[in-house]
C-alpha cells in the first residue's frame, strides 16, 4: 500500500515533456522609441539575469582594428566615469552579485546575476557600463598586457587555434577570417581613440537587446530601461553603421605541422546554412546521428553512434565532435577530431564515410534516436536564469524574435530521414570543405585526397 501511494505522488508531481514545453512562461518583449528592444521571461525564482545583447563582434572589425571590440569587453569592467577605477565591481560585489561578459563573432554581451529585488539597480549598472565606459589611459596600458599574456595562453589550446585557423581559410580576406581576440600587434597598436570610436560606432540602442531572466516584472524593466536607456542615442557620430559584408566560403586548407607535439588536432568542415535557415534543425539532428566520443566515455565499441564505436574498437582517436557553428548568412557544419599521428588517415578515412553515409543510407531509427537526444538538449536550456537569458537575447539577435520551444519540438519533429538525406547532400557531398590541421599531421591526405572522399563512386 505504501508503495502504491508512493507511486501515486510521483505521478501527481511530475509533469510530462508536452507540459513542460507549454507551461514555459511567454516570454514579453517591448521595444523603446531609441530602438532598445527589452525582452523578459517571468517566473518565481529568487533570483535573476539581467544582461545587454550586443550586434557586435570581431566580423565588425577590418584588419586593423581586429582585437577593439575584445579589448573593450576587457575595458567595460575597468571603471566608468560615474565609477572609476575598481568602483564598478565593487558595487557588483556589494550586491552579491555576479557580472561577466563575452564577445564572439557576431556579439558581444554583459550579464549580471543578481537577487530579484536588485533587479532596477543591475540595470542601471548595466546602462552606465556600456554608455560611460571610462578607458583611463593607466587602465588601457594594464589591460594590455592583461590581454597580450592571455594571447600566449591561448595559443596552448591547441583546438581554439585549429578552429580559427578553420575560420581564416574558410572565409580568408573576409572578416569571419579574424580572430575575436586579435592580433598581437594590433593589442599592442590599439589607441584610446580606437577603443572609443568602437564604442561610439556599435553600442547603440538599436542594436541591443536588455534580457532578463527570473523573478522580475516586465513592466519594471521597461520603467527601469526607459530610466536608464532613453537618453542613449540611436546612431553613432559618423552616422550609420556600414552594412554587414557577406564572407564567401572558400574550399581549402591551413597546415601548420609541429612534430613536437603528442596530438594532432583536424577540423574539417563545408559551408552550412546560417541562423534563421530551417535547414539548420535538420543538420543538428545530423550531427545527433553521429554523436561525439571521447576515450574516458564508458561503452565501448557497444555505442549507439557509429563513429564513436569504430574509435573505442580500433583506438582512431582520443576525442571525436561534429559541430553546426552558424552565422547571420553563412555557417561552418563540419567535425573536429585529436587523434595520435599513425591514427589521423584511418579516423579521416571513418568521419568522412559517415557523412556519405548520412548522404546516402540514413535510416530512420537512427533518427529516432536522434531527435530524442536534441529534445533533451533543448529542455536543458531551461535549468537556470542565465542559460534563459542568454536564449532570449541570442534569439532577439539572430532571429528578430525568441522562438518558444514547443515550435523548435514541432520543427524537430518534422524531420525524417529523407529530409536527413537530402539536406545533408545539399551541404556535404561533392563539396569543396575548408581543412585546418595542427602538431603532428604529416600523415594527413593531401587536399586532393580529402576532396575525392567527399562523394561515393558505386557501380
Amino acid at each position: 500500500f505504501q508503495a502504491a501511494l508512493l507511486t501515486l505522488t510521483r505521478k501527481r508531481g511530475a509533469a510530462t515533456y508536452a507540459q513542460t514545453l507549454q507551461n514555459i512562461p511567454e516570454t514579453q518583449v517591448t521595444t523603446l522609441e531609441n530602438g532598445l528592444r527589452v525582452a523578459s521571461e517571468e517566473s518565481n525564482q529568487p533570483t535573476c539575469t539581467v544582461g545587454l545583447w550586443i550586434e557586435a563582434g570581431s566580423r565588425y572589425e577590418d584588419a586593423k582594428t581586429n582585437g577593439a571590440g575584445f579589448f573593450v569587453e576587457h575595458m567595460a569592467f575597468k571603471g566608468t566615469k560615474k565609477r572609476p577605477g575598481s568602483a564598478f565591481e565593487k558595487e557588483v560585489e556589494s550586491l552579491g552579485a555576479h557580472l561577466n561578459g563575452y564577445t564572439s563573432r557576431e556579439q558581444t554581451a554583459f550579464y549580471i546575476k543578481a537577487l530579484s529585488k536588485d533587479m532596477p539597480k543591475v540595470v542601471e549598472l548595466l546602462s552606465d557600463l556600456v554608455q560611460n565606459c571610462a578607458l583611463e589611459d593607466s587602465q588601457i596600458e594594464r589591460e594590455r598586457g592583461v590581454i597580450l599574456q592571455e594571447l600566449k595562453e591561448m595559443d596552448s589550446n591547441l583546438a581554439d587555434v585549429t578552429f580559427d585557423y578553420l575560420h581564416a581559410t574558410a572565409y580568408q580576406g573576409t572578416a569571419l577570417a579574424h580572430t575575436v581576440e586579435g592580433t598581437t600587434e594590433n593589442i599592442k597598436r590599439l589607441t584610446r581613440a580606437d577603443l572609443a570610436s568602437y564604442i561610439d560606432t556599435y553600442f547603440r540602442a538599436p542594436r541591443m537587446v536588455l534580457a532578463a531572466a527570473g523573478g522580475i516584472s516586465h513592466r519594471e524593466l521597461v520603467d527601469a530601461a526607459k530610466q536608464h536607456f532613453t537618453g542613449m542615442p540611436v546612431t553613432s557620430k559618423e552616422g550609420s553603421v556600414p552594412a554587414l559584408a557577406h564572407c564567401r566560403f572558400t574550399g581549402s586548407e591551413i597546415r601548420a605541422r609541429d612534430d613536437a607535439l603528442p596530438l594532432a588536432h583536424i577540423a574539417l568542415a563545408v559551408e552550412g546554412p546560417g541562423w534563421a535557415d530551417p535547414d539548420n534543425v535538420v543538420l543538428n539532428v545530423a550531427n545527433a546521428i553521429i554523436g561525439r566520443y571521447d576515450r574516458t566515455f564508458g561503452g565501448g565499441k557497444n555505442q549507439s553512434n557509429r563513429v564513436a564505436a569504430l574509435a573505442a574498437e580500433h583506438n582512431l582517436c582520443h576525442s571525436f565532435e561534429p559541430f553546426n557553428t552558424s552565422y547571420s548568412d553563412t555557417g561552418l557544419f563540419g567535425f573536429h577530431f585529436v587523434s595520435d599521428p599513425l591514427s589521423i588517415d584511418d579516423m579521416m578515412f571513418c568521419a568522412q564515410g559517415e557523412w556519405m553515409r548520412l548522404c546516402t543510407s540514413t535510416t530512420e531509427s537512427e533518427v529516432t534516436r536522434a531527435k530524442n537526444y536534441l529534445r533533451n538538449a533543448m529542455v536543458a536550456q531551461l535549468d537556470g536564469t542565465t542559460r534563459v537569458c542568454e536564449n532570449i537575447g541570442s534569439h532577439l539577435l539572430h532571429y528578430g524574435r525568441r522562438i518558444p520551444l514547443e515550435e523548435w519540438d514541432a520543427r524537430i519533429s518534422a524531420v525524417d530521414a529523407r529530409m536527413v538525406r537530402d539536406v545533408c547532400s545539399k551541404y556535404i557531398y561533392d563539396k569543396c570543405p575548408a581543412v585546418a590541421a595542427v602538431g603532428p599531421i604529416e600523415q594527413l591526405l593531401d587536399y586532393n585526397r580529402i576532396r575525392s572522399a567527399m562523394y561515393w563512386i558505386r557501380l
